[in-house]
């Protein structure tokens, strides 16, 4: 786990937290933000995206494979 150290209503908070990595597709990004918001315990859970600029093309083809859209 994570310890995090946030502001939330006037004061400091700290909290014990577990991180969360999911790769999938941008065109998928909206889809999996509000299943998280929908399910996730927290008024305000973090969804950040990163950008991939490159890396393994194998596996970069298998994570496209492996997250199609329905």
């Amino acid at each position: 786990g994570i310890e995090s150290v946030y502001w939330w209503e006037g004061k400091v908070q700290t909290d014990a937290e577990e991180l969360l990595i999911i790769k999938t597709r941008e065109s998928l990004l909206n889809a999996l933000t509000e299943h998280v918001k929908a399910n996730h315990e927290y008024d305000v859970p973090e969804v950040i995206a990163l950008p991939i600029s490159g890396g393994n093309l194998k596996y970069l083809e298998w994570l496209k494979d492996s997250t199609r859209e329905k």
